[in-house]
Formats: C-alpha cells, sequence, structure tokens
C-alpha cells in the first residue's frame, strides 16, 4: 500500500510511538501471542522490554479483578518476552513472523460494550445521518440547517436536566426532534454491546468495514476498564468504526453498522490506575486521530475529553450495577469525539474511508493504536474464541 513507507512493518511505528509520554512509568499491562505456548499471554511493559506475567495473572480479567491492579502488575514476576520495539515490529500482520510474539488487543473476557451519541458534534452527525438515510449526498446542507436551530448550547446541555427537557420540548415544536438527541441530552445514555468477547484487534492489525459501506469512518475514542463491581481501574483507546450509510438507514441497524470482523480495535496497552493517573487524567485527555490515505488524503484532528456531555463514571453507572452484572467485567468505549465533514471526494459529503487508510488514534497519556483499513470481508477470519482460550490455559495449567 503506497501510504506505507520502508519495510512493511514500518506504519506501526516504534516503542517511542506505542508508549505514553512518560514512557514505561505508568503501570503498563497488554497481551501478547505467545507462540512458544500457542496462545495469549497477559504482560507488563516495563523497562527493559515485555514481560509475560501469565502465572500471576492467566487472563487481563484476572489482573483487573485485583484489589489494586497496578500494584499487582508491579508486584508480579514475569519471563521476558522481547523488546518492545521488535514486538511491535512483528504486529504488522503483513509479514509477520508467527515464531515471534506480536501484540494483541490488551482485553479478554470483558464484554466490549459503547456509549453513543457522548458528544455534541458526533450528536450533530448522527442526527445528519437520520435526516439522509444513510445518503451522504446533502449532508453539509442539513449540518447548517440543523446547526442553525439547534444552536451552540446543545454541547454545554447537562443531559437530563431542565434546560435539556426544555430544549427537546422546543425542538419536538420545530419538527426535528431524534432519537439520537434523546439519547445525547435525555436522561438515558445510549449503551450497547459493540462486539464479542475476544473479537477486538489490537494494534498493528487491521480494521475491517463492509465491502458494501460507502460512508463511513472511524471513531477514536477513550476506554475505561471496569471491575464486575463497577470500579473503573484503567483506560486505554479504542476505534469504534461505524458504517454511517447502514446506521442512517435505520437505527435497528447498529448491530450491523457497528459489529462486523474487525470492526473494534482496542489498544495499545491498558494503563492502570496509580499515583501518575487517575480518573481526573482520563476527563482531561486529549485524542488525537490521524489518517493517512493510499490516495495521499491526510487528516489531522485533536478532540478533547473535557466537552464530553456525560462524565464517564455516570455512563459506568448506567452500565453495571444493581440493573445488570458483568462478572467479568467490562470494557467501555466512551464515546467518540470525532465529527467526520473533513471532505473527500465529492464536496460537501464529508469523510468516508478508503482500503489502504492507516488510522493512528493518540494521545499523551495513553500512547497510540495504529491499523489499517480493510474490508471485513478480506481481514483474517475471528476464529480464537472463549473455548480455545480455556483450552490453551488449561494445557499451560494455568486453571
Amino acid at each position: 500500500m503506497s501510504s506505507h513507507s520502508g519495510s512493511e512493518s514500518d506504519w506501526v511505528g516504534s516503542a517511542t510511538d506505542l508508549l505514553p509520554a512518560d514512557g514505561r512509568g505508568g503501570a503498563l499491562a497488554g497481551r501478547v501471542w505467545d507462540p512458544a505456548v500457542g496462545g495469549p499471554t497477559v504482560v507488563a511493559v516495563r523497562e527493559g522490554g515485555v514481560w509475560g506475567v501469565a502465572a500471576a495473572f492467566p487472563t487481563m480479567r484476572d489482573l483487573c479483578e485485583e484489589a489494586d491492579p497496578a500494584l499487582a502488575l508491579a508486584a508480579a514476576k514475569g519471563v521476558w518476552l522481547g523488546s518492545v520495539d521488535d514486538i511491535l515490529a512483528n504486529s504488522a500482520a503483513s509479514g509477520r513472523d508467527p515464531l515471534n510474539p506480536w501484540f494483541l488487543a490488551p482485553i479478554d473476557l470483558q464484554v466490549i460494550k459503547a456509549a453513543g451519541v457522548t458528544f455534541a458534534a458526533s450528536m450533530i452527525e448522527r442526527v445528519i445521518e437520520e435526516r439522509l438515510r444513510g445518503d451522504p449526498a446533502s449532508a453539509a446542507e442539513v449540518r447548517d440547517l440543523i446547526r442553525a436551530e439547534v444552536g451552540p448550547e446543545l454541547g454545554s446541555l447537562v443531559p437530563g436536566s431542565v434546560g435539556a427537557t426544555a430544549l427537546k420540548r422546543l425542538l419536538i415544536d420545530k419538527g426535528l426532534w431524534s432519537q439520537y438527541l434523546e439519547v445525547g441530552i435525555g436522561p438515558d445514555a445510549e449503551i450497547f454491546t459493540k462486539a464479542p468477547v475476544l473479537s477486538a484487534v489490537g494494534t498493528g492489525e487491521a480494521v475491517g468495514v463492509l465491502a458494501a459501506s460507502s460512508w463511513n469512518n472511524p471513531e477514536p475514542e477513550v476506554a475505561v476498564l471496569v471491575q464486575s463491581t463497577g470500579r473503573i481501574v484503567g483506560a486505554t483507546l479504542a476505534n469504534d468504526v461505524n458504517l454511517r450509510d447502514i446506521e442512517g438507514r435505520s437505527a435497528l441497524l447498529l448491530p450491523k453498522a457497528k459489529d462486523n470482523t474487525a470492526s473494534c480495535a482496542v489498544g495499545p496497552l491498558v494503563r492502570f490506575f496509580d499515583s501518575s493517573f487517575s480518573l481526573d487524567s482520563v476527563r482531561g485527555m486529549s485524542v488525537r486521530l490521524r489518517v493517512d490515505g493510499a490516495d495521499d488524503f491526510h487528516l489531522d484532528e485533536i478532540s478533547d475529553m473535557k466537552k464530553i456531555s456525560r462524565d464517564p463514571a455516570d455512563l459506568v453507572a448506567q452500565l453495571i450495577g444493581t440493573q445488570h452484572q458483568y462478572p467479568d467485567g467490562a470494557i467501555l468505549l466512551l464515546g467518540t469525539m470525532f465529527a467526520p465533514v473533513a471532505d473527500r471526494g465529492e464536496p460537501g459529503q464529508g469523510f468516508t474511508h478508503a482500503r489502504g487508510d492507516v488510522v493512528r488514534i493518540s494521545s499523551v497519556e495513553l500512547g497510540t493504536l495504529v491499523n489499517v483499513v480493510l474490508t471485513s470481508e478480506e481481514c483474517p477470519p475471528w476464529g480464537y474464541g472463549i473455548a480455545a482460550l480455556m483450552r490453551n490455559l488449561a494445557h499451560r495449567q494455568l486453571l
């Protein structure tokens, strides 16, 4: 692909790209495929490289359920598996050496959930999709109309508040009410199952969009790791790949728009909360999205978590509690900040992916998640599920 320079693995970056700005200073955990044991291994990223800690934590779920995951990770003895640079270089699916380790998504038994319509800019885009029934031809015109009617105050409204209720009545009177505005400023958040357990891809892998989709985009998001108790213990980055044309035809097609082969990327690592990183750090993060196309298209945007309309703790409270339990915990994608309005192709139609796009989602605190875009149909089929993981762990006498 012409968007890649040098060797086939160059586009995945180096340890400097993968790691947070403070390097190995945080409590960093991940998963790698270890050919020596024929399966995934939980790892700690420390000075000197990547250390397998499966003897202490057979699954990432086990580590996340610790009373203090950061402290437990620091105390765990490990087996050296390689340098960050070598494992990262081998994480590019093309040209991979199957005899050496590569990074996987840093989650395993956690349920993969996502919150939708949590930022005003992306909320407007969902309304546009709905109005146009998935056809981008008049997107710019409808965008201007809705923004003129709704006004800039939308982003400052507290969902479920008196002000939000008053705006809802006003929009209904104007014939502009939408199911997306309902979950954006109403009392109940949109929280849905993004992907099956173990299906997420990690950094270096391909992400997939359906071949039939002609209007789609990345959704760069911060994701939090949630214990079975409901306590948030860490964070990572994610790409909630979305098919705008399919969801725009009907919100009932959300599963088809969201859940396809390789349509969810998570990583590169989990950073657990400790003295250097907390939920307040998540609240103050900025997330950068870069897209580099084989057609020389380039997009570079930065979004601010401070603009989220629902606090991460509030979203998690709607996810898990007396109303719903997750015995193995969950990962919750907090919603996209990206409003894909930059034209690619016909003026006014906005952004859509092209095969070969390299997508980089990064933050100072969490490093960089890198993926290349293919169709879901040509991405490697998902074949390693819960049964395979349990059999492998049992064979390794880790259960």
